[in-house]
């Protein structure tokens, strides 16, 4: 299952690296892929193997130290 979102506020490969992390640790998440526009949203497309929870999801990636857009 593929989820996609758009995560702001990343400029670098440590924010990647953070952000990767963070969501590659939630239950069921095979890979995390992030295309990083510096400044902007991001794209990230999350391979797992049942739907996330978007609650957790939003939590990981506030943990990381950013925020989805949307």
């Amino acid at each position: 299952m593929e989820t996609d979102i758009l995560v702001e506020g990343m400029t670098c490969q440590h924010c990647v690296r953070a952000v990767t992390e963070e969501i590659s640790g939630l239950p069921g998440v095979q890979n995390v892929r992030v295309d990083l526009v510096p400044g902007g949203a991001s794209p990230v497309r999350i391979d797992s193997a049942a739907p996330l929870d978007s609650a957790a999801l939003l939590a990981a990636v506030d943990e990381a130290g950013y925020t989805i857009k949307g």
